[in-house]
């Protein structure tokens, strides 16, 4: 029989992200960063007090991503979990940042002795998750992530995956609402890796609900 599968996020979820990009904007940029707002769009400032308009925001992420990554520390418990999880699953780390940073993204978390598949991915998550299940056969499939947009579209796209909402970064998770299209939220991975580990145990979601 097949292995089961997860397939999880990496900045904030396994590593912690904003609150160092939050760093770098003020020394780097001179912009302030509102680390208790799940937007963007309000939370990045000008010295002057305006909010950034959103076409400049997604080019200062990709600096941050090209020169900032030894920045960023593993989330607490994350190792631990996925070297556990790894002995009788396969694990896949989707995460949204271009090809370019694809080397880079393996060497940083290699250096926190997570060595598993990366994916990179732009755009929402579904579709990517729906051709790994095609591709790889899974016996069961859980999905963490710490955008509610994602486990939207992987209900959408893969319905019989179990979906995950996990924030990382304890400023964001107490202003991050749990996403409506998960089916659970857990912001600490001993607690995840239980809760993971019972749905392999109890196959694909959507069979799951259908029996219920």
């Amino acid at each position: 029989m097949s292995r089961p599968l997860l397939i999880t996020d990496c900045d904030e979820v396994l590593l912690n992200m904003i609150s160092h990009f939050a760093e770098w904007l003020g020394e780097a940029h001179d912009l302030s960063f509102n680390l208790y707002t799940d937007s963007f769009q309000k939370a990045i400032r000008t010295a002057s007090g305006e909010a950034l308009p959103e076409e400049q925001i997604w080019p200062l992420l990709d600096g941050f991503f090209r020169t900032e990554m030894e920045r960023q520390n593993i989330v607490p418990g994350a190792a631990e979990a996925l070297a556990a999880i790894g002995e009788h699953a396969d694990i896949v780390i989707l995460t949204n940042v271009g090809d370019e940073h694809e080397a880079g993204r393996i060497e940083q978390l290699g250096r926190f002795e997570i060595r598993h598949r990366v994916l990179c991915n732009r755009g929402g998550k579904g579709r990517p998750v729906k051709e790994l299940i095609e591709q790889m056969q899974p016996s069961a499939v859980v999905f963490v992530d710490d955008l509610a947009v994602h486990h939207e579209s992987v209900a959408t796209h893969a319905p019989e995956v179990w979906r995950l909402h996990m924030v990382g970064e304890p400023k964001l998770a107490a202003v991050v609402p749990p996403a409506s299209h998960a089916h659970a939220r857990i912001d600490d991975w001993s607690e995840a890796a239980r809760w993971i580990a019972a749905r392999f145990a109890e196959g694909p979601a959507s069979l799951k609900e259908e029996q219920e």
